[in-house]
């Protein structure tokens, strides 16, 4: 055998001999395993939430740190909670700002994967949304009085993947709807129902354990 074809076979078995390490390393989507997901998230309200004789309420999109956990029942089942830091939503009417409100919207996820094994793992889920306001503060037109957003719960629907970057860690994307709907009032008068029903966008790195 050549010098230059003895290289290439010993090139050959040390890339094998890799690629076998890092697949024996890689946990992989079997049940039991965890995964955690961490990273820069955004809720983007739809537009006209709430008309009113008064004009267009509009609450505007907000960013915040987002995480999540999921459990793997099977290697195709997960069940995934999703939390995050406040988000923070400047309101509008009419073009004019009335206000800002903070919110947490913990969903609660059940996940199917389409490809386990390998290193590409789309999924879809289904879940519930429980969606609280907080902080709400006036401005503008409305300084001095006392804007109130009650809680929703609704359904939520994602769509997600998974690319593997090394042994048990990955890169992510996710894209949720959520059903949000709150009744909105000022100094106890209530203004109607705030359709938010935004688009959630994540961008995550993530491990498995």
């Amino acid at each position: 055998m050549s010098s230059k074809l003895l290289r290439g076979a010993v090139a050959i078995a040390l890339a094998g001999g890799l690629l076998a390490g890092v697949a024996q390393a890689e946990p992989g989507y079997e049940a039991g395993t965890w995964i955690a997901r961490a990273g820069a998230w955004g809720v983007f309200p739809k537009s006209d939430n709430l008309n009113t004789a008064l004009g267009t309420i509009n609450v505007d999109d907000g960013y915040s740190l987002g995480f999540n956990f999921t459990y793997m029942a099977t290697p195709n089942i997960g069940i995934e909670l999703l939390l995050a830091l406040p988000f923070n939503h400047d309101i509008s009417l009419g073009g004019t700002s009335i206000g800002s409100t903070d919110q947490l919207p913990p969903t609660l996820f059940l996940q199917y994967y389409f490809m386990p094994t390998g290193t590409i793992h789309p999924y879809v889920g289904i879940g519930l949304n429980y969606t609280f306001f907080f902080n709400e503060e006036t401005s503008g037109p409305l300084t001095g009085t006392s804007l109130s957003l009650d809680s929703s719960w609704g359904v939520a629907g994602q769509a997600g993947i998974d690319i593997d970057v090394a042994p048990g860690w990955f890169v992510n994307a996710e894209v949720d709807y959520i059903d949000i709907d709150s009744k909105a009032s000022v100094n106890g008068v209530g203004l109607g129902t705030v359709s938010i029903d935004p688009w959630v966008v994540g961008l995550n790195i993530g491990t498995r354990f």
